[in-house]
């Protein structure tokens, strides 16, 4: 019997979606929830039709109502305050460190603060002052690069918002193969995100590439045409399902891969 539903909690622009308990009559999807996490009670969004798992993050306290929905409003302001007096503060005391958000747990008691650092650093002599001015207890989370993107939402090449931030669960893990095998220039400028990291979707469409690549001659083989113009296979068009071949007469021309056939078979 369906026990959780999969609510969207709002750190951030992260799209992550988290298991959360319910009791009675599930939540439809889009409504705005209360939940218990082990931060406290936070706003958040179910994101998901229930279903049956034995791994809840929290539970749905109750459906939200103008009240919960005006403080977190206001709660809203205080992070944004928030923040930009912690930027002047740590500007200071560590400059190395960058405050890219912060997030109240719906009581006001909790507040989460996200940085990133290129180096570990040592935030304890700073955190009672950060208290006294917050008014809650204070935790910090370090992000990485690839997380910094999916906190703070960019574009990607493609002009539309990061998949980081707005679908994806978990980080694709990307190789310079897959760009290798998708013809794409292997220039860090033309194959990374705004994160600096690998593009997440060289991984979505990579096993699509390797379908077309199976029945293609490899880079640098030497075919001939169904015409008797042979050459050496200088680049793979494989969306196209075409070759273009360095000609024995010094001629680059593009060929159907079903027009070729190996050199040494050539009769």
């Amino acid at each position: 019997m369906p026990n959780c539903v999969r609510v969207r909690l709002f750190h951030g622009r992260e799209p992550k979606l988290y298991e959360m308990r319910f009791k009675g009559e599930a939540p439809a999807v889009g409504t705005k929830v209360v939940t218990r996490t082990p931060r406290g009670l936070e706003l958040g969004e179910v994101r998901a039709a229930p279903r049956e798992t034995n791994k809840a993050f929290g539970e749905v306290v109750r459906v939200a109502d103008a009240g919960d929905l005006d403080r977190v409003h206001r709660l809203r302001e205080q992070e944004e305050s928030l923040k930009w007096w912690l930027k002047a503060r740590l500007r200071a005391k560590l400059p190395q460190v960058k405050v890219l958000g912060c997030n109240y747990t719906l009581d006001g008691g909790h507040v989460v603060v996200y940085y990133s650092a290129e180096n570990r650093v040592n935030l304890g002599g700073v955190v009672r002052e950060i208290a006294r001015h917050a008014g809650a207890r204070v935790e910090f989370v370090a992000k990485g690069p690839r997380d910094q993107t999916a906190f703070l939402g960019t574009l990607g090449m493609c002009g539309l918002e990061s998949c980081c931030s707005t679908w994806m669960q978990q980080f694709a893990p990307a190789t310079i193969r897959m760009a290798r095998d998708q013809q794409l220039p292997l220039s860090p400028e033309k194959i990374s995100g705004p994160c600096g990291r690998l593009l997440c979707c060289l991984a979505y469409e990579h096993p699509h590439y390797k379908e077309l690549l199976a029945d293609m001659p490899k880079k640098n083989a030497k075919v001939c045409t169904s015409a008797g113009v042979c050459g050496k296979v200088i680049k793979l068009n494989p969306l196209a399902g075409t070759v273009d071949l360095y000609t024995e007469g010094g001629g680059v021309i593009t060929a159907p891969k079903e027009d070729l056939r190996p050199r040494d078979k050539e009769g």
